[in-house]
């Protein structure tokens, strides 16, 4: 099943007047990992104590947890919250917010949409992860209700952007800093919505890039999918081929599908195995400047799109920048997000479920 022995995500979760703690979902109930492990690391309310403890105790972790999953339940069914009793929280401590822009198809679509006429990729494109720092304290767990941001919007106008959009990405999740490979660093990986004002952004964007039309919100999952859950694939061809630092040492594309609804309505299924940079690169590009690591650190891939109209992960990909409205059932049109839409973004690596990352435009 989706929320079987092979996925157990991580996440924060709350009773009603209990203080929150860490637990692993499994089918559609919580497992409350302070009383079932008798572990104390458990009962804060993020994951960062535990994402501390590094790799080799994120693997004996899972193991057992597995083990008293498929062993005598008996002892582990009273720990076992119903999903429906509970509260779900963001999931750990945000220190830094890293936001790429790794997706061809999704950079190319944007170029030519902004420049026309003109090459859709920069000329530093090919040969480096390109990205930003964002706002860590903006970044919200889902369900949180997303406000309509104001800002400039041209030369002497100011108000609510009337241009807001979402771009459907995948999140990695650094548990600890240090040396070491890939899967040293990386914990886990959520699902993420970066909210983006794109009207607010193309003013303001030249010549430093994304400020305030992009961190006013970014919506996350309140799962994190331990990087050993997920199937690894070989990571796209990439020409010219990447100066040594950036060259991959192992399979880092990630096989899954991503499913965009608007108003409970599917609108596209971005596949992620087609991101032309992949997330070893972004780290060791991150990091590569004598930028150090800390826990809870969250760095995510940007847009996905494909190359199809139906993969396509923001609305101004989907409506070409509004001047082709997406048609929704019962005759609504949408060229951006009105107050009152609901915007859910979920994924599956084959039968792994990362869940979903909700948010209603108030």
């Amino acid at each position: 099943m989706s929320w079987g022995v092979d996925n157990l995500p991580y996440g924060v979760f709350s009773r009603h007047g209990e203080a929150p703690r860490v637990g692993v979902r499994y089918g559609d109930r919580v497992l409350d990992l302070a009383a079932a492990l008798h572990d104390e690391v458990f009962a804060a309310p993020t994951l960062n104590p535990f994402m501390a403890r590094g790799r080799s105790a994120w693997h004996d972790t899972r193991t057992l947890i597995r083990n008293k999953l498929t062993g005598d339940l008996a002892i582990t069914e009273p720990h076992l919250v119903p999903l429906d009793q509970v509260k779900l929280h963001l999931p750990f401590e945000v220190a830094d917010y890293v936001d790429f822009y790794c997706s061809m198809e999704h950079a190319g679509n944007l170029g030519r949409i902004f420049r026309p006429g003109s090459e859709p990729l920069l000329p530093n494109w090919r040969h480096l992860p390109v990205g930003y720092h964002g706002r860590a304290g903006t970044v919200v767990v889902s369900g949180t209700p997303i406000r309509r941001p104001d800002g400039q919007l041209g030369a002497g106008s100011y108000g609510p952007t009337a241009k807001l959009d979402i771009e459907a990405e995948l999140g990695f999740v650094v548990g600890v800093p240090g040396t070491g490979d890939f899967e040293d660093h990386v914990f886990g990986v959520t699902l993420v919505n970066d909210w983006t004002a794109r009207d607010i952004q193309a003013w303001e964007y030249v010549p430093l890039g994304p400020f305030l039309g992009k961190s006013f919100a970014t919506s996350i999952s309140p799962w994190v999918t331990p990087l050993e859950a997920l199937p690894r694939v070989p990571g796209r061809e990439q020409d010219p081929p990447p100066l040594d630092y950036l060259r991959r040492k192992g399979d880092w594309g990630l096989d899954l599908t991503m499913e965009i609804r608007l108003n409970g309505e599917v609108i596209s299924r971005p596949p992620y195995r087609d991101m032309y940079w992949t997330p070893d690169q972004m780290l060791a590009h991150l990091t590569s400047g004598g930028a150090p690591l800390r826990t809870g650190d969250l760095f995510a891939s940007g847009t996905v799109s494909g190359g199809q109209v139906d993969e396509r992960g923001s609305l101004i990909e989907i409506t070409w920048n509004g001047t082709d409205p997406l048609k929704l059932a019962g005759g609504d049109t949408r060229t951006f997000l009105q107050d009152g839409d609901t915007v859910t973004i979920s994924a599956k690596a084959g039968d792994i479920s990362l869940g979903e990352v909700t948010g209603t435009v108030g």
